[in-house]
């Protein structure tokens, strides 16, 4: 076994989006014969190699469109790399799309359960935690309310407060921090660093900074794709903050 849990050596991620928009399937496949489709490719990463131990955790930083999500999604197995070498060691549990899984016209109850399952929990598992999810995620008026009528903060306390009770090695999370208001916030950073305690692997993406001082030991900057700066995290905090200020 390796120390560590996520491993990334000069992975690069390209896109192609497409010049021409092409009306109709019949013209689409005429000028895919005749080598008349042209593609632009769109790198959203650029040779980003960097390891994370065992138990450790890492914040990711950048401005809008620097790769962070894309690199999550990588680590989860979402997307493969186009070039470079990704490894992961240990069960994943991602939470970038906070409420994905519920459904709509069952309840909060019923929807506790459901997500349960999803990740691979026993209806004995999920009763035994039941109350400490909707204690967490303030909800004990709307037990049996269905999840339709919650608004997307509700909807995301819920998510985030049944999925960090999921017994995995590495926790991918997305923004998760930025619902609800200052004291569940505050909390939800908590429950984070006792789970990092605990031995789960954090990668963690916040606008935030603070948040990524909270939460993370290290952080790993972005900018357009490539690796600007990766070290402890209040460096490479202070430094984007202040990288950001002077744009």
């Amino acid at each position: 076994m390796s120390e560590y849990a996520v491993r990334a050596e000069n992975v690069s991620m390209m896109f192609n989006l497409s010049r021409e928009k092409e009306e109709r399937f019949k013209e689409y496949v005429i000028n895919m014969v005749r080598g008349k489709l042209f593609f632009d490719e769109f790198w959203a990463l650029r040779n980003v190699t960097f390891d994370l131990k065992k138990g450790d955790s890492i914040g990711i930083v950048g401005t809008n469109g620097a790769g962070k999500t894309t690199l999550l999604k990588l680590v989860s197995g979402i997307m493969t790399p186009t070039k470079g070498k990704l490894y992961t060691e240990g069960s994943i549990a991602p939470l970038f799309a906070m409420g994905t899984g519920f459904d709509n016209s069952l309840s909060a109850r019923e929807n506790i359960y459901l997500v349960g399952s999803m990740h691979g929990h026993s209806r004995e598992y999920m009763r035994k935690h039941f109350d400490e999810i909707i204690d967490f995620a303030e909800l004990e008026d709307f037990v049996d309310v269905p999840v339709r009528n919650f608004s997307s903060g509700m909807r995301s306390k819920l998510a985030f407060a049944i999925s960090t009770l999921v017994r995995a090695d590495i926790l991918i999370a997305d923004e998760v921090l930025a619902v609800g208001d200052a004291k569940f916030r505050k909390k939800s950073e908590e429950r984070m660093s006792r789970m990092r305690e605990n031995g789960v692997t954090i990668f963690f993406v916040s606008h935030s900074v603070g948040q990524v001082k909270s939460v993370c030991r290290r952080a790993l900057w972005l900018d357009h794709g490539h690796v600007k700066m990766i070290g402890p995290s209040e460096a490479v905090c202070d430094a984007y903050d202040a990288y950001c200020k002077e744009e």
